[in-house]
């Protein structure tokens, strides 16, 4: 009999790829969706429209326990993937109550309605390196000490807290993957790394000349989106349930990106991009470096694509959408 999973956040970068790859390995995947995205397919389900046939959706707000609770006792999922979040950190400064609300509530709310229901049922959060913040070790392991400097980070640190004291308190086996940074075609424009190929893109097509970015020095951990969803399957399948740093080992700056963007496209950085004040966080997180070993270790995983080819996988995807839509 096929598993039954339910997935929070299907509609975003790793939701997407989460629900193929489990559609690959036989799983009945069930989804929470706004209802707004039902009333608007064409922008808001977008990631999922070569499955949306495949999947079934359930309207509900994550700020409703109730009505997480009503679809949690009518599928009686065997597996819960709660990925959906208020996710980009610059909009957390600008709104940190509604951040707090969906973030911290959200995950509250579908902890309490899944332990209502099974002891045996898996749960799965989506942390973040964000957590990490102002960083006192790199790299950064499951034993470093946490330090956000958003609402965002506030946000997850929370949610890490509330997953790791249900499964203590009524032994859930409930996992947290604490993901760095992790990119694809798929990324929001409003992320970095989307900003930058797509600008490379509409720079090469002569739709516009500069591209304004904040702290072009910030060094992240990037990876590929389609690699790190693997894992949150992985710590799923283990007998016991664990927190894992998740992430490439390896670092470059938000410069490094916009290099190898404009060197695909034939194009010189240096000739295109701003640095635009007003895009610098008020409180930076400049360094953030993963020490994935225990996930090599227990969950036999690495990471596949490199650095390179996911940059141009973005700029080449990026390129396909500014000829097909011309913007």
């Amino acid at each position: 009999m096929s598993k039954l999973a339910l997935i929070t956040g299907i509609t975003g970068q790793d939701g997407s790829y989460l629900a193929e790859l489990l559609l690959e390995k036989g799983y009945n995947v069930h989804s929470i969706i706004r209802r707004i995205a039902l009333e608007d397919e064409t922008h808001r389900l977008w990631r999922i429209k070569n499955i949306i046939k495949d999947v079934t959706l359930h309207s509900a707000s994550l700020e409703s326990y109730a009505s997480l609770y009503k679809i949690v006792q009518k599928i009686r999922p065997d597996e819960v993937y709660h990925l959906a979040a208020q996710s980009y950190v610059a909009y957390s400064f600008e709104d940190e109550f509604s951040t707090f609300n969906t973030n911290i509530n959200g995950t509250h709310y579908i902890l309490s309605a899944v332990k209502e229901f099974s002891k045996n049922l898996k749960f799965y959060f989506a942390g973040s390196s964000e957590m990490f913040g102002k960083v006192s070790k790199i790299p950064q392991d499951e034993n470093t000490p946490f330090h956000p400097r958003s609402a965002y980070g506030i946000s997850k640190v929370t949610g890490y807290h509330l997953t790791k004291n249900y499964r203590e308190a009524y032994k859930l086996h409930a996992s947290n993957g604490i993901l760095f940074n992790h990119e694809s075609p798929r990324r929001g424009f409003e992320f970095v790394t989307r900003k930058i190929s797509h600008g490379a893109a509409r720079i090469k097509k002569g739709l516009q000349k500069k591209l304004k970015l904040g702290n072009i020095n910030a060094r992240r951990d990037w990876g590929h989106a389609q690699d790190y969803v693997k894992t949150m399957w992985l710590m799923l399948q283990q007998d016991n349930p664990g927190d894992y740093v998740i992430g490439t080992g390896i670092e470059n700056s938000v410069k490094d990106f916009a290099k190898k963007a404009f060197n695909h496209v034939g194009l010189n950085y240096k000739d295109h991009i701003v640095v635009d004040k007003s895009l610098i966080r008020p409180a930076e997180v400049n360094a953030l470096l993963a020490n994935y070993s225990k996930a090599k270790k227990i969950l036999k995983w690495k990471p596949e694509v490199s650095f390179d080819d996911l940059v141009k996988g973005m700029v080449e995807s990026d390129l396909e959408f500014v000829t097909n839509y011309g913007y």
